[in-house]
C-alpha cells in the first residue's frame, strides 16, 4: 500500500515541477532538418523571408516549413523543390514519414498531418549531367 502512495506522490511532484512549452519555431527547425535529409529534395521553398535570411548569410533551418502546434498535436506544411528525375510521390512519402518520426521522437507531439507542397523542380542536376556527357 505504501508503494501506491509513493507512486502518487511522485506523480504529484512531477506535475509541480512545471510545464514544458515547445515554441513553433523549434518544431519548424526539426521538420526542416528531417525534410532536407530525404533523397530527392533539392532545396526548401521559403518565399521572401527565407530568401532574405539566406541573402544576408543566415542559415534559415525552418525555411519552407509552417506548423500549427496545439497542446499535444501538430500539423506541418512543407514546401520543397525536388531534384529533376526523382519520383515526387516517393519523395513526398519519405518526407512525411521522416518529419513525423523526428517531431514525435524529439517532442512527444502527435503529428496529425504532414502536407508536402512541391514548388518546383531543380534542373541544375540535369544541366550538369548534360555538360559531362
Amino acid at each position: 500500500m505504501s508503494s501506491t502512495k509513493t507512486l502518487t506522490n511522485l506523480e504529484l511532484e512531477r506535475k509541480e515541477l512545471g510545464r514544458v512549452h515547445i515554441v513553433p519555431e523549434v518544431v519548424e527547425i526539426i521538420a526542416g532538418m528531417a525534410t532536407i535529409e530525404v533523397d530527392g529534395v533539392a532545396s526548401m521553398s521559403g518565399g521572401i523571408a527565407g530568401g532574405i535570411a539566406e541573402w544576408i548569410g543566415r542559415k534559415n533551418l525552418s525555411k519552407g516549413i509552417k506548423v500549427e502546434v496545439g497542446e499535444r498535436e501538430v500539423i506541418v506544411d512543407v514546401s520543397i523543390i525536388v531534384e529533376y528525375g526523382k519520383e515526387i510521390p516517393v519523395i513526398a512519402s519519405n518526407i512525411q514519414g521522416n518529419v513525423k518520426e523526428a517531431i514525435h521522437s524529439m517532442t512527444g507531439l502527435v503529428v496529425v498531418e504532414v502536407n508536402v507542397n512541391v514548388h518546383g523542380v531543380d534542373l541544375e542536376q540535369e544541366d550538369k549531367k548534360d555538360i559531362v556527357d
